[in-house]
């Protein structure tokens, strides 16, 4: 049977050469490999850990190194990574194994020379006490370090929304992410649902001020769950929910979410139209719509109409719409703590996000009927992607008003803009503005 350590190592030098997504490469090494339900739990924790810890690791490394750390081997450097993890971040896993099973790894991917560095920093960290040091650091780059999260985006964060806040969303982003599920009020309630996954040894509780929101406890494998197989919720984060409960949608309704896939606003949506009216779920990819009528069939929702569409174009064969929903691609600050490689790319590669943003925006304004009910949503913390778009909308759209849309859970800002910060026991950070047309 393969080493689950080993197995990581693999899959952390595949994302180096490459622009794979990790839950996708995950994924699919984990369909091949011959790994134990115990190895695979172990092996997933190291992986996602070690991307989402990799510059505080980094640091350690460049901090213990004589060899400057652009000369050090690349398969060394991961096999670091992952001991450093292990001792750090891993309290079950003893030293030793940390330390012994990385040297054994230099070894098996042949970077024989690299035993004794491997060995020798991961045992002189030991003895300095695991500890890390910060002296002498200015604030941005300390909370870089200690959150791992690049200078520049913990700069943004800062400047744009004050250090509190910024502290806030950078402690939310490592850790276990929370779990949170929308209860299918067509086929049960709260409390049965609570019930049926007890019976699947599965832990929830209701979450308190949202109805019909379950908080997840340690679930495995969600999906192959009798309840979840029955279709009587879909997991959907708070913020997430907070975003289709802004948008109001009621029965008999017609609906668009232009930028629908998977499906989870739009499944709330029908649920919260009780399954009646026209629900249009809208995606670029046909492949992703795919996904849509997946959901919607175990959930037993009726009303969707899932298509392919480009959300920047308009199409004038959409009927117009009572309510619609702008869930706009975005460049995913508020959800760091579920795709930590989004970090590591260059603000360069978000640049043209507003542009395209705000395209879709204008295009889906014009679907919206007289009276009707526009929203504006992100899940990322950034002014320009966020409240500039929605200000620059506002300006150029006098037929729409900005309107504040009551929601059970607070954020920052109570007026028709709202930005929520990720934060331990809450939703991700998201961004949401309400406007109806005149």
């Amino acid at each position: 049977m393969p080493s689950p350590r080993l197995t990581v190592v693999k899959m952390l030098l595949k994302m180096e050469s490459s622009e794979a997504y990790s839950n996708l490469l995950l994924d699919h090494v984990f369909s091949e490999a011959e790994l134990s339900d115990r190895d695979k739990a172990f092996a997933a924790a190291l992986f996602y850990g070690v991307l989402e810890r990799r510059l505080t690791l980094d640091y350690i490394i460049e901090k213990n190194s004589k060899i400057p750390f652009a000369k050090l081997d690349k398969a060394a450097v991961a096999i670091l990574r992952t001991g450093l993890y292990q001792l750090l971040y891993m309290p079950s896993v003893p030293e030793s194994a940390a330390v012994n099973e990385s040297v054994k790894m230099c070894k098996q991917l042949k970077c024989f020379s690299a035993q004794g560095f491997v060995n020798g920093m991961l045992r002189g960290f030991i003895r300095s006490g695991k500890k890390i040091s910060y002296l002498g650091m200015e604030p941005e780059k300390r909370l870089s370090v200690e959150y791992s999260c690049p200078e520049w985006l913990t700069r943004k964060l800062m400047e744009e929304y004050g250090t509190e806040f910024a502290v806030k969303a950078l402690r939310a982003s490592v850790g276990k992410p929370p779990v949170y599920a929308r209860v299918n009020t067509l086929k049960t309630t709260t409390d049965k649902l609570i019930a049926d996954l007890a019976k699947c040894r599965i832990k929830a509780e209701p979450f308190p001020g949202l109805e019909n929101c379950i908080k997840l406890g340690k679930a495995g494998d969600i999906e192959k769950c009798a309840p979840f197989r029955q279709g009587l919720f879909h997991v959907q984060d708070i913020s997430s929910q907070l975003c289709c409960l802004t948008l109001r949608p009621v029965v008999n309704e017609t609906v668009l979410d232009v930028c629908a896939a998977p499906g989870g606003k739009s499944f709330t949506l029908a649920e919260l139209m009780g399954n009646n009216g026209r629900l249009y779920s809208m995606d670029l990819h046909d492949m992703r719509v795919g996904l849509i009528e997946d959901g919607a069939a175990r959930l037993g929702i009726k009303i969707i109409n899932a298509m392919q569409n480009d959300a920047s174009v308009f199409n004038n064969e959409l009927p117009r719409a009572d309510r619609v929903l702008c869930d706009v691609p975005c460049s995913g600050f508020g959800v760091i703590r579920r795709k930590p490689e989004i970090k590591y790319k260059s603000p360069e590669e978000f640049a043209g996000l507003p542009e395209i943003q705000y395209q879709i925006l204008e295009t889906s304004a014009r679907y919206v009927k007289p009276g009707g009910t526009l929203v504006y949503s992100t899940c990322t913390l950034s002014r320009a992607e966020n409240d500039d778009v929605a200000d620059r909308f506002a300006a150029a759209h006098p037929e729409f008003a900005p309107i504040v849309q009551p929601v059970p859970l607070a954020a920052v800002g109570g007026d028709h803009k709202r930005t929520y910060c990720p934060d331990e026991n809450g939703g991700d950070g998201f961004f949401i503005a309400a406007f109806r047309r005149i």
